[in-house]
């Protein structure tokens, strides 16, 4: 049962081929039998996730069900979990149990979703291997001695491997599509403010986005209709009503203008993962679509620009964590100076440090107006690019990373060469557009993603691409050997 969708599994559910509470505790002895080998969880909620399956049972027994009640999911643990460890993958957390719910946790609560746990991930999401986590790095189920992506390398590593049917992530500048990719699983980052941040644990709160990780584009547009919505407590929420994700699945793709950066298809594109995009592109095309390419010239700024603006909104939005109101707190401080540098320094893992030193720097006076302020200005010709593409094609595609998944440790000492892995994603953050990756082939034995990339709230739209690809494709099918049975 572990090999179905979500579709799937709420067909069962519903003509009571199964229960709620059977499914739960499959997922949960798979999670305990198989997860050693990953890494993908920090923690699980066995006594939570039974007790909400009991309830989903009851519900469906009542007539009134949901098409996700009863299914077990996992999150992230960058939400919030009332009563339940929230971490954020840092040591300075380690000890926080939250005393509320992410709107995110409450609308999947709301829609009848179980909790499995919680999944591992980069430390305050930074980063894009999973090797930053103060729990360990998380291994690729495709082969452990190399990286899920990062930094919902959690989420995607245990969908891929089948110990939960979807999963909860966030991106800040790539970090669903990324992961997914590496993974071979369906992963969407929606239009920026089209799900809640509130009691997501903030990176970037200009560019963090949640959406879900999925195997198929159909299953994602399920967990879309159940997350997205306008939040009062969030105020980046956009206050518009949110479709049924699920409605242009159907559709034709005949008459779609795709449009392929060739910034994307330039040196530094592994010739493996360009075989395997250039292979789904003619997919694409067999389905009707027509092909062309653009420019997307502002492609080799993006990173740059990321690399101000993100960690001078870390910078500020982590002061809060001092030892002071919760989270670590070092032992024995000599007086209140001495408490803020050593909880900080001892609590924090060296990433996140690093992160925090350049955005430091770049608010700092003298510095604001040469980097801070050039980066937003950047940002603003990079949305601009992206506007003038959509005036003439519908989406626009290329790989989700340069590479397929790279070895543990390989790129642990070049921080440089670890942020060039988001080169194709991080536009897309700065821009707020929505984008998904989804599973499109293999390269030395290793997943390639996909990337689609579609103007503001079209997201409908992408899933019809995806689905409609999935349909003519079984990429999406694929598990690893190891964790097929």
């Amino acid at each position: 049962m572990h090999n179905k969708t979500l579709v799937e599994l709420s067909q069962q559910l519903a003509s009571g081929a199964l229960s709620s509470v059977e499914l739960t505790q499959h997922f949960l002895d798979r999670i305990k039998l198989l997860d050693p080998q990953l890494n993908s969880f920090i923690s699980t909620t066995d006594e939570l996730a039974l007790a909400q399956a009991k309830i989903a049972d009851e519900l469906r027994a009542a007539g009134s069900a949901g098409p996700l009640t009863g299914i077990p999911i996992a999150h992230k643990d960058i939400f919030c979990t009332k009563g339940v460890k929230t971490t954020a993958g840092s040591k300075m957390l380690d000890n926080f149990i939250s005393p509320y719910d992410a709107t995110v946790v409450e609308k999947l609560n709301a829609a009848g979703t179980i909790t499995l746990g919680k999944t591992n991930m980069d430390e305050f999401a930074m980063g894009s291997s999973n090797e930053t986590s103060f729990y360990g790095a998380v291994k690729n189920p495709w082969n452990t001695d190399y990286v899920p992506g990062g930094s919902s390398g959690g989420s995607a590593a245990c969908v891929a491997a089948r110990l939960a049917p979807a999963a909860t992530g966030t991106d800040t500048g790539g970090s669903i599509r990324q992961p997914a990719s590496l993974c071979g699983i369906t992963g969407l980052k929606p239009t920026y403010g089209s799900i809640s941040r509130w009691g997501m644990i903030a990176f970037a709160s200009s560019l963090d986005q949640a959406g879900p990780m999925t195997q198929t584009a159909e299953d994602a547009a399920l967990m879309m209709n159940a997350m997205s919505g306008f939040d009062s407590k969030d105020s980046t929420s956009i206050n518009k009503e949110a479709p049924d994700y699920t409605s242009e699945l159907n559709n034709s793709l005949e008459g779609l203008k795709v449009g392929l950066p060739k910034e994307f298809f330039k040196e530094g594109l592994d010739s493996g993962v360009q075989q395997v995009i250039e292979t789904a592109i003619k997919d694409i095309e067999k389905l009707g679509a027509t092909v062309k390419e653009i420019s997307l010239s502002t492609t080799d700024l993006a990173v740059p620009a990321y690399y101000v603006i993100a960690p001078a909104e870390a910078s500020s939005n982590l002061s809060r964590f001092d030892g002071v109101r919760y989270g670590y707190r070092c032992d024995n401080p000599a007086n209140l100076e001495d408490l803020y540098k050593r909880s900080r320094g001892e609590g924090f893992g060296e990433e996140v440090q690093r992160r925090i030193l350049i955005g430091a720097y770049a608010l700092s006076a003298g510095f604001y107006d040469a980097y801070y302020i050039k980066a937003q200005k950047i940002r603003r010709l990079i949305k601009n690019d992206f506007d003038k593409a959509f005036a003439d094609v519908d989406v626009i595609m290329g790989p989700t990373a340069p590479s397929a998944g790279f070895a543990l440790g390989e790129k642990a000492d070049d921080p440089i060469s670890m942020y060039l892995s988001d080169i194709y994603t991080i536009a897309v953050n700065l821009a707020g557009l929505p984008a998904m990756s989804v599973p499109a082939g293999f390269t030395a034995g290793l997943p390639v993603g996909l990337q689609m990339i579609g103007s503001h709230f079209s997201e409908p739209r992408l899933l019809n691409i995806a689905h409609q690809f999935q349909q003519a494709t079984d990429w999406h099918k694929k598990t690893p050997d190891a964790f097929t049975k």
